[in-house]
């Protein structure tokens, strides 16, 4: 074994004392500073309403882009989730009881922006599943009432996999269902706590199962993020399994570390990186593939809806 002149073992790891500097980012991966009238109208109208969007609080890059088009997915239940997923920068806590009131406001501010698209998410509620998914329905209910044509995406946690939960949002009829995966299977204890990668499968597969009962057609959607050290034939994999269940929709972006006290993130993605990406999910039979560093769940729903035909 090599020794240094001090008869130290110069095999071992030496720690660096000086803190690291942190890697600059792409070009590609640079976004516009969220500003302007519509910006800030938008804004004012959330805290008047005492709404929440997962744009504001997930840190999301595009908040600027997409709120200046008049273009925002309101976070329902709260903005204290009951999970810690290590990517997420949703704040984490024991959530307030559920406001049924929140669906009316959500509804309000989808009218009064005269949305064609309206994508509706929450916080996780394992507190009660069954009274998170009754939200959702009667914020469908509503958009229905208050901004007749508005086509309506939801975005919603697994609800522990409770068939009530998912049944009662599928007879409601959003034209979307949306459950992201998130991650490779492997990373799942670290990533998403609380998840388990079985039930997301098992919650998209059978949100169709659900819908065929009734001679009905539902579109699914899931999204995934890398970065955070899966390899390439993992990603391939899930988008296997997801294409198997007859997902839609796939979305694909670079995961941003929110902070130091969340998951680290391995390498950036590269645009020709994500460009194959797309190409091998379509490959498997996906109807959209919406594949970029910055893409994000509801990155140009609107436009991932009306590039299907099904929605």
């Amino acid at each position: 074994m090599a020794t240094s002149p001090a008869g130290l073992n110069s095999d071992l790891i030496q720690i660096e004392l000086a803190p690291r500097k942190p890697a600059r980012k792409p070009e590609w991966l640079k976004a516009k500073a969220p500003m302007g009238e519509t910006f800030h109208n938008l804004k004012k109208m959330a805290r008047e309403l005492n709404l929440h969007t997962v744009c504001e609080s997930a840190q999301c890059p595009n908040i600027g882009e997409c709120w200046n088009q008049k273009s925002a997915t309101f976070m329902m239940l709260g903005n204290l989730c009951t999970r810690r997923c290590g990517f997420c920068a949703v704040p984490k806590g024991k959530p307030e009881p559920i406001d049924f009131d929140e669906p009316r406001r959500v509804a309000y501010a989808v009218a009064q922006l005269g949305l064609a698209h309206a994508v509706i998410t929450s916080v996780n509620r394992d507190d009660d599943n069954l009274g998170a998914a009754r939200a959702f329905v009667s914020v469908i209910e509503e958009i229905r009432a208050q901004a007749p044509g508005c086509r309506v995406e939801v975005l919603t946690p697994d609800f522990q996999g409770n068939d009530e939960s998912l049944r009662l949002v599928v007879a409601a009829h959003p034209e979307i269902l949306n459950h992201n995966i998130e991650t490779v299977p492997r990373l799942y204890r670290v990533a998403k706590s609380g998840g388990r990668y079985p039930r997301s499968l098992a919650f998209l597969a059978n949100a169709k199962s659900i819908a065929a009962e009734t001679n009905e057609n539902i579109v699914t959607k899931t999204g995934i993020i890398v970065g955070m050290g899966e390899e390439m034939h993992e990603l391939l994999a899930v988008f296997r399994d997801l294409a198997d269940r007859k997902v839609d929709i796939l979305t694909i972006g670079q995961y941003l570390r929110p902070s130091r006290d969340h998951l680290p993130m391995t390498r950036y993605y590269t645009p020709d990186e994500f460009a194959f990406l797309k190409h091998e999910a379509l490959a498997m039979g996906f109807k959209h593939v919406e594949s970029g560093p910055l893409v994000r769940s509801s990155y140009h729903a609107q436009e991932q809806a009306e590039s299907t035909g099904l929605a």
